[in-house]
């Protein structure tokens, strides 16, 4: 939508944050179309219809743009994990489950932030690399929370080290990356009973002994 113009232009705190979604709406397609150094900041601003002036108004550079889409793409990929995991029953295995399918889902419906997430995010330089262990260590962080709260409750028993949330969270970047870039498996959606399997092999039952129950 475009914003309209002259006496009857919106006032600024309705036009910026306009014109800034549709800044990162159109990073996220170039992004997904011709790759982080495939893309300008000439070619967002093209693709979101306006000019280089507007685009450099709402960031320094294309580096700028990379990191706040990134950060958006993780927002709606946590807010859809969360509701999911919110309304799922209180078994432990079915919240996980949830989640999974929550994130996998996410992922599909936005194939553009996924390829934002995990893929164009890796070659975008040293800040970019630093957002994404960020994202990393948040996501392995909730997900440890969320055993030790089952475990607390005698639903599961709690991960042997602190590190299994963090090579589960890893592994599963790194599963759902290979399917963007490669196709394999021909579904992101596919990857959901492995990625299950992964994260249960790793959470002893309640009595404390391994793998799930």
């Amino acid at each position: 939508m475009t914003a309209a113009r002259g006496r009857h232009a919106p006032p600024p705190e309705v036009r910026l944050p306009l014109q800034r979604e549709r800044l990162l709406q159109a990073a996220a397609l170039e992004f997904a179309q011709s790759g982080y150094a495939g893309t300008s900041s000439e070619s967002i601003s093209r693709r979101a219809g306006m000019s280089k002036a507007t685009f450099y108004e709402h960031f320094a550079n294309k580096e700028e743009c990379m990191l706040s889409l990134f950060d958006l793409a993780a927002e709606v990929v946590v807010a859809s994990m969360t509701t999911a995991v919110q309304r799922a029953p209180g078994d432990a295995r079915e919240r996980i489950r949830a989640g999974v399918r929550a994130f996998l889902s996410a992922l599909s419906d936005h194939p553009e932030y996924a390829q934002t997430l995990l893929v164009e995010i890796i070659g975008a330089g040293p800040r970019a690399a630093q957002h994404r262990d960020k994202i990393l260590q948040t996501f392995a962080v909730v997900l440890d929370a969320e055993n030790a709260e089952a475990a607390r409750r005698g639903l599961s028993g709690r991960f042997a080290s602190p590190h299994d949330s963090f090579a589960i969270v890893g592994a599963i970047a790194e599963l759902v990356s290979r399917q963007l870039r490669l196709g394999i498996p021909v579904s992101v959606a596919e990857l959901a009973p492995v990625i299950e399997r992964l994260i249960l092999g790793l959470v002893p039952d309640a009595a404390g002994s391994d793998g799930p129950s």
